[in-house]
């Protein structure tokens, strides 16, 4: 695990959204085969605005995509599923907590994953401790 003596870039936020992607557990990775994973510094004013979020430093992370029993196998196309990582937030909750920060980013990917999926926050909770 790298030591960071500055603030981790986008890239290599996107590198340890990879690794934990491949680290979350099997009952969430079956169902985001082929999920893109996009690194951005904080929400955009429209995105907080759509989920009634007053302060961008309170979302580290976000799903968007259609729930594999709502996707219509008629040929409509939809873009594909993703999940946006929100750098700056996550990096302040890290410096915060203290928390290691490739268990920080996994844990926002199964939350957003999780969530997105219909999970109670006693499910994710029981999700993140695996792999402690």
């Amino acid at each position: 695990m790298p030591i960071y003596t500055l603030p981790p870039a986008p890239e290599d936020i996107a590198d340890l959204a990879d690794r934990a992607l491949a680290a979350i557990p099997d009952v969430l990775r079956r169902r985001v085969r082929g999920v893109s994973i996009l690194v951005e510094e904080v929400a955009d004013d429209e995105t907080l605005g759509e989920l009634g979020i007053d302060n961008a430093w309170e979302l580290t992370g976000l799903y968007r995509g259609v729930p594999l029993g709502q996707k219509d196998a008629g040929g409509t196309p939809q873009a594909p599923d993703l999940v946006v990582l929100y750098r700056e937030p996550i990096l302040l909750e890290w410096i915060e907590t203290g928390e290691d920060l490739f268990r920080l980013v996994r844990n926002v990917l199964i939350h957003e994953i999780a969530h997105h999926f219909g999970f109670s926050d006693a499910d994710i909770a029981t999700l993140e401790a695996e792999g402690e």
